[in-house]
């Protein structure tokens, strides 16, 4: 017998008779002997519907309010599941992430994870029940409701499968694994039958919306194996496991890209002690995420500083840098939501040469401007025109050798 937390998306329950498919393997994991714990995400659309219903009333809704409407998704989604595994004759309860006891800080919208109570979840275990819990949210110290963020269900299922030591955690999803770069541009693009956390945490970071970065961050501290695996059919899927000695001979195992980019540039900035620290704090304060950033020096004692946040923090972001801008005395700032991020990833990188001028030229060959660029130890991420990105992401593909058949 093994205990096993199962994982399905928006995609997978997006309707009854999707959410009776799902039930339908959840009973067969079940009948096998196992115990089972599901994690479920909101019916397909349905939290996008909720963000723009409370967006009619305000451009900017209370996010405290907005924690408290969004989570309504997955409660629907948990009611319906344990309605229908019910009525298929089987024992089932369903939770909310107040009623598991996953606690998180008050950062509304993005929360993070700091505990687990897990202790009524085990409890239903041993009543040999099959427990469903709603994903993505939680509630603070306070008790107040709290949401993950964006494909926050990944990590509730992953956090849970850690604070009950889980054999596994199956991520179902619409996709039947990882991929070498996104199939639906890239139609050479193989599925891989292993990865490793450090690669899926550098892809979920830069695009791939295969799994939510801090699950990756959780099964990586926690050593939880991963599957990630189609709720359409019954194929293996990519296992997200620790490093071994064969990734290392891999240069490099996929190519990603993130349309959700915007850059803001703060032209004419003083160049003095402390001026990075004065723009970037206050995007930081109000919980926006800035990714890459670069600082050009002008004659004068000027400079320019620049950075990018996600699309959907855009406006606010630019709100606050004008008022920035003013306080400090820069010229003028200026935006762009008409970019994208590419990226190259692969454990082997740090053990071979040559991959940033491999990708440099490679880009130049299909007259691609580079706007910025970003590198880590496994990764190398450009900026470039939006219009650009999937002729980016199949020349690299090719140029890469992903494209070839074992």
């Amino acid at each position: 017998m093994a205990l096993i937390v199962q994982k399905y998306g928006g995609t997978s329950v997006g309707d009854l008779d999707r959410i009776r498919n799902v039930a339908g393997r959840i009973a067969k994991t079940y009948d096998q002997g196992n115990q089972v714990v599901v994690i479920l995400s909101a019916m397909s659309g349905v939290t996008d519907t909720l963000i723009k219903t409370a967006e009619k009333i305000t451009e900017f809704p209370d996010k405290r309010e907005m924690d408290v409407l969004m989570a309504t998704g997955e409660q629907t989604t948990v009611a319906l599941m344990a309605i229908t595994l019910k009525s298929m004759g089987y024992e089932a309860q369903s939770l909310l992430g107040y009623q598991v006891g996953i606690l998180t800080d008050s950062q509304s919208c993005s929360a993070r994870i700091l505990d687990i109570g897990a202790d009524r979840l085990k409890a239903l275990l041993a009543d040999n029940s099959i427990v469903i819990v709603a994903g993505f949210q939680g509630c603070d110290a306070k008790g107040d409701i709290t949401t993950l963020g964006r494909g926050g269900s990944d990590t509730s299922a992953v956090a849970v499968a850690a604070a009950i030591n889980a054999d596994a955690c199956e991520i179902y999803t619409d996709v039947d694994g990882v991929y070498t770069a996104d199939p639906n541009i890239c139609k050479r693009a193989k599925k891989l039958d292993r990865i490793c956390y450090d690669e899926m945490l550098e892809m979920a970071s830069l695009g791939a919306k295969v799994l939510q970065i801090r699950s990756v961050e959780f099964a990586m501290k926690y050593n939880v194996p991963v599957h990630v695996r189609s709720s359409f059919n019954e194929e293996e899927g990519t296992m997200v496991v620790n490093e071994d000695a064969n990734m290392e001979k891999v240069v490099v195992s996929s190519v990603t890209h993130n349309k959700n980019e915007a850059r803001i540039t703060l032209l004419k900035v003083p160049d003095e002690p402390g001026i990075a620290s004065r723009i970037l704090s206050p995007i930081s304060d109000a919980g926006i995420i800035v990714d890459i950033i670069i600082q050009n020096t002008r004659s004068g004692n000027m400079t320019d500083l620049t950075f990018t946040v996600s699309k959907t923090d855009y406006k606010a972001a630019m709100k606050i840098s004008e008022q920035t801008a003013k306080e400090i005395r820069a010229e003028q700032v200026v935006g762009d939501e008409n970019i994208a991020k590419i990226s190259v990833i692969g454990v082997g990188m740090r053990s071979h040469s040559g991959v940033a001028a491999k990708m440099f030229a490679t880009l130049a060959k299909e007259n691609i401007n580079i706007l910025l660029i970003s590198t880590s130890e496994i990764r190398i991420s450009c900026i470039i025109e939006e219009k650009y990105t999937e002729l980016a992401v199949r020349a690299l593909h090719t140029a890469f050798e992903l494209d070839k058949t074992e």
